[in-house]
């Protein structure tokens, strides 16, 4: 099979194509044909070497979808469409960034869908955040307002399209003034330019401040986001588009406003049930929801697609498909 392979952290030129052996899995693993795989921050962090327990060489990819070729527990049949993500995926063991990738059970979830292989690559992971952040993260509820701070990014989007299922007010940021038609047009009710500091512009929307927050962007920006959470509002720390994740000398009592509730999100496939995957779906088939692709890339282009990644170019999921 033909695998991205990196031997050690680089920039995109150490990013490699090369002939692998299909994996053969063992009982309590899934082997996947994988039709198309979406680039994620983390596999950026990786490369760079920001990430910690990471073995080289390695197969990148932390989420994959295709359909399985061999399940020798019996978990699943031949033929089934199937997403796998997390768990270890492209970090401890080989992932998605290959023509086939062979999973632990229960990293793995099916589905049914008639969609084509690029819109649902770009599902997985971008979902099991979005839902999770939304849901367990912020605990956000109709009627209620968000603030998605990094809200170009594939997750930012999806929690939009989530939020607006739930009929919340959605403000989103994004430092590009020319990426703002792509935020509305997945349902974003006021679109804010980000210059670093936003709490006053989301103040001028919302007096008190908005009712939840996500945090996609990281530290740099985390103390004005939550300036701009009400009292007894809540912001949830999920992504760290900015590449810092650290608070240097957390004191709380001078970092969070009085009153505003600090949360975090970070999820598995199990955090993601089978039934609210197919109801995404059934409702992006049915036209009532969307999947916020960027662009598709050819397995043979993985250095620009990471190129297209690293500098902040993309407006939704960037998709590969081997």
């Amino acid at each position: 099979m033909r695998a991205v392979v990196l031997d050690a952290p680089g920039p995109v030129a150490a990013l490699h194509i090369r002939e692998l052996p299909i994996p053969t899995p063992e009982p309590g693993q899934v082997l996947i044909r994988v039709q198309a795989f979406g680039l994620n921050r983390s596999e950026l962090h990786t490369r760079l070497g920001l990430a910690e327990g990471v073995t080289f060489p390695r197969v990148l990819g932390i989420e994959a979808t295709g359909v399985v070729v061999d399940s020798p527990g019996g978990e699943f049949e031949p033929g089934q469409q199937v997403m796998a993500m997390m768990g270890g995926m492209g970090r401890v063991f080989d992932g998605g960034y290959a023509e086939y990738t062979c999973v632990p059970v229960a990293q793995v979830i099916p589905f049914h869908s008639e969609l084509d292989w690029p819109t649902l690559g770009a599902v997985p992971e971008m979902l099991q955040t979005a839902y999770g952040s939304l849901t367990v993260g912020l605990d956000g509820q109709p009627g209620q307002s968000i603030l998605i701070r990094g809200g170009t990014s594939s997750v930012g989007m999806a929690t939009a399209i989530l939020a607006k299922q739930r009929g919340m007010t959605v403000l989103s940021t994004t430092r590009n003034p020319a990426k703002a038609a792509a935020l509305t047009k997945v349902g974003v009710d006021h679109v804010v330019i980000d210059d670093g500091a936003v709490a006053a512009r989301v103040r001028e929307i919302l007096g008190d401040g908005v009712d939840t927050a996500l945090e996609l962007v990281g530290t740099p920006t985390l103390p004005d986001t939550l300036r701009a959470t009400k009292v007894h509002g809540t912001v949830c720390f999920t992504g760290m588009l900015s590449n810092e994740w650290i608070v240097e000398k957390f004191y709380p009592t001078g970092y969070i406003p009085n009153g505003v509730r600090l949360t975090s999100y970070g999820g598995d496939a199990s955090d993601l049930p089978a039934a609210v995957l197919q109801d995404f779906l059934d409702a992006v088939a049915a036209g009532t929801a969307t999947v916020p692709v960027d662009r598709v890339f050819a397995m043979d282009e993985i250095r620009a697609a990471h190129a297209y990644m690293e500098e902040g170019r993309a407006a939704g999921k960037l998709v590969v498909v081997p």
